[in-house]
C-alpha cells in the first residue's frame, strides 16, 4: 500500500474521484460543483476526469436533495455537495423525512446511498450565515450515519464508506485551515474507515473526547501538559452516528475522569450525549464531574476580534485538565 503525505482536501478530493472511478453510479451535484475552482479545489480532478458527471444546480437545496433522492432510489450513488452546512437546514424535510426514513418505512425494500459532503468554515466575516457545526442537529435523526473526519487519512477513507454505504451518510468537513491544509501521510489505494471511535494519544489521566477540529486543539494542549506530567487519553470520535462509546466507557473506566471538547453547541449537543452515556455505563468509576468545552450558547460572531474567544482552543483545553486533574 503505498504511502505519501498529502493535505486534507487532496484527500477528500482523491477519495470523490477513486469513487467515481469504482462506479459509474457515482455523480456529484451541487451549488457551483463545476465551477472553476472546483469547490476550493475538492471537485477538480473529478472535473477534469468526469465532467460529464460533475453537475451543478440552481439555488434550490430542498427540490436538490430530493432530486438526489429519487436518483439514489433508481440505482446511482449521488454526492450531493452543500457549501455550508448552514445551507443544509433548508433540506430537512427531505433529509429526514423521506431519506433518513424510507428504508423503514418500505420494510427495507428500498435503499437511499446518497452522500452529502458539507462544510464548516470558520474565518473572521462569515458570520452567522456560515460558521455554524450543526451536526447534533443531523445526528439526531435515525436512519442516517452522520461523521466528521479530524485527519486527511480520514478524510479519504470516511468520505469512501460513505458513497459505497447503502444508506444515507453525511459528512461535514472543517475548512479551517490548520485542518485543511494540514498534511498527513495517506495511502494511495482504495480503503474505508471502520465506524468506530479512534484512540489519537493514550494516556492514564484524563479521557479528551474530541470532535472534528477539536482534535489538533487537543493534541497541541497534550504537548503543554506533558511537560506538567500530566497524560490525557485523547479519543477522536470520527463517527457521531452511529456513536461508538466503547472506547470512550473503557478509557474512562482507566483514567476516571471525562472531558468532552466539541465544536457545536452545548446544549442538547454530541457532547451531552457523551456524558449521558458515561455517566449511565460508567458512572462509578468518574473521580469528578465531566466537563464539555463546547461553543457558547451564542449565534457565531463576525469580528475577527470575537471569534478568537468563541472556539474553542488548545488554551481553555489544558486550563480544564489541569483543574480536573489537580
Amino acid at each position: 500500500m503505498g504511502m505519501r503525505k498529502i493535505t486534507y482536501k487532496d484527500a477528500s478530493a482523491e477519495a470523490l474521484l477513486m469513487a467515481m472511478e469504482e462506479d459509474k453510479n457515482v455523480f456529484l451535484i451541487g451549488e457551483g460543483a463545476d465551477h472553476i475552482n472546483g469547490i476550493g479545489g475538492q471537485c477538480l480532478p473529478a472535473i477534469r476526469k468526469f465532467p460529464e458527471r460533475v453537475i451543478d444546480t440552481p439555488l434550490s437545496e430542498n427540490g436538490l436533495t430530493g432530486f438526489c433522492i429519487g436518483a439514489a432510489l433508481n440505482g446511482m450513488r449521488p454526492v450531493l455537495i452543500h457549501q455550508r452546512d448552514d445551507f443544509m437546514l433548508l433540506t430537512m424535510d427531505q433529509m429526514f423525512n423521506q431519506a433518513a426514513q424510507l428504508r423503514y418505512a418500505s420494510g427495507g425494500h428500498h435503499r437511499v446511498p446518497l452522500t452529502i459532503l458539507s462544510f464548516i468554515a470558520r474565518r473572521p466575516g462569515e458570520g452567522v450565515t456560515h460558521s455554524h457545526s450543526l451536526q447534533s442537529i443531523f445526528a439526531h435523526f435515525p436512519g442516517i450515519k452522520v461523521g466528521m473526519p479530524a485527519t486527511a487519512i480520514d478524510a479519504k477513507g470516511m468520505l469512501l464508506r460513505a458513497i459505497f454505504d447503502d444508506d444515507p451518510v453525511i459528512i461535514l468537513e472543517h475548512r479551517h485551515n490548520p485542518l485543511y491544509e494540514k498534511r498527513e501521510i495517506v495511502p494511495e489505494s482504495y480503503f474505508e474507515t471502520p465506524l468506530a471511535s479512534q484512540i489519537q494519544l493514550s494516556g492514564r489521566d484524563i479521557t479528551v473526547v474530541t470532535v472534528s477540529i477539536t482534535l489538533l486543539d487537543a493534541l497541541a494542549a497534550s504537548h503543554k501538559l506533558a511537560g506538567d506530567r500530566i497524560l490525557p487519553e485523547i479519543i477522536d470520535l470520527r463517527w457521531l452516528r452511529p456513536l461508538d462509546i466503547n472506547p470512550i466507557v473503557r478509557s474512562v473506566k482507566k483514567t476516571g475522569k471525562l472531558l468532552v471538547v466539541d465544536t457545536g453547541w452545548k446544549s442538547c449537543s454530541i457532547s451531552s450525549e457523551i456524558v449521558a452515556l458515561v455517566s449511565e455505563q460508567a458512572h462509578g468509576y468518574l473521580k469528578c464531574p465531566p466537563r464539555r468545552i463546547t461553543l457558547p450558547d451564542a449565534p457565531c460572531p463576525a469580528s475577527q476580534y470575537l471569534e478568537p474567544y468563541y472556539h474553542p482552543n488548545p488554551e481553555m483545553i489544558i486550563r480544564a485538565v489541569e483543574e480536573m486533574v489537580k
